[in-house]
């Protein structure tokens, strides 16, 4: 019943400038100003799942394939797994059975390298604030008023607080602690953005910490915002994929807000 990604991308209307594939069974949607707002929108909001999981994602990818088997032309849209649920007890969030979006083993997992990127993003800056304190602290930023976390897509409670920078050579000790990936403020700012330059305006507005004298200091102080750039280029493009039924699928963003 799945179909050709290519073919899935032309249900959609999508031109090949507009789609990059990644494979046989998944691309990326590469964004178009000229894209209009044609359709209706319906937001499965929340569900009491049942003892055998059926929730949101199952709702969902169901209600868009009866959608499609009416002949209406209808595209689901998905957060993207994170990693570190699929190996606990929650588990995968691709669906379940007949109501399943595919390759659900890729999706589950590292997909087209969203979350990655995200991860190596957020890192940066990490790296960055505790380097400008060591080389001098031009911005006088307090390092115990560094706000902005470390992050892992993986469930590690013993990473939740730690304290870096241990040695003589390595910095200034600090408390500091790891998030789980998609519930960054930078993954916040991806799911919220409307295009890139939304995104870059919103990047440069994160406050990551605070001076001495209890000013916020934000990303754009910190003057990186090219090279976060260069690491979320393509995790930007939403992800297109499709049902067991070949319903196009976007899958893209996974905002944590619990």
């Amino acid at each position: 019943m799945t179909k050709n990604i290519f073919d899935v991308a032309n249900s959609l209307g999508l031109s090949e400038d507009e789609f990059e594939p990644y494979g046989k069974d998944k691309g990326k949607i590469v964004y178009n100003k000229e894209f209009k707002k044609r359709g209706k929108l319906i937001l499965v909001t929340a569900i009491t799942p049942t003892k055998a999981g059926e929730g949101k994602t199952t709702c969902s990818i169901a209600l868009a394939d009866g959608l499609a088997g009416l002949n209406k032309k209808v595209c689901l849209a998905l957060r993207e797994p994170s990693l570190g649920p699929v190996f606990g007890i929650k588990g995968g969030a691709t669906g379940g059975g007949k109501v399943s979006i595919v390759p659900s083993e890729d999706i589950n997992l590292h997909f087209t390298g969203d979350m990655h990127a995200l991860t190596s993003a957020n890192n940066l800056i990490c790296a960055i604030i505790d380097n400008h304190i060591f080389q001098g602290n031009e911005l006088n930023i307090d390092p115990n008023r560094v706000v902005f976390k470390r992050c892992m897509d993986m469930n590690d409670r013993a990473l939740r607080v730690i304290t870096v920078a241990q040695g003589k050579n390595n910095g200034v000790v600090r408390e500091d602690g790891f998030n789980i990936t998609v519930a960054t403020e930078l993954m916040a700012v991806l799911c919220l953005c409307n295009d890139k330059e939304d995104f870059i305006n919103r990047l440069n507005a994160i406050t990551v910490a605070y001076n001495y004298d209890g000013e916020p200091i934000k990303v754009k102080d910190l003057r990186i915002t090219n090279a976060v750039m260069k690491l979320m280029k393509d995790a930007l493009k939403p992800n297109l994929v499709q049902t067991l039924y070949g319903t196009p699928a976007i899958v893209h963003g996974g905002p944590f807000a619990n």
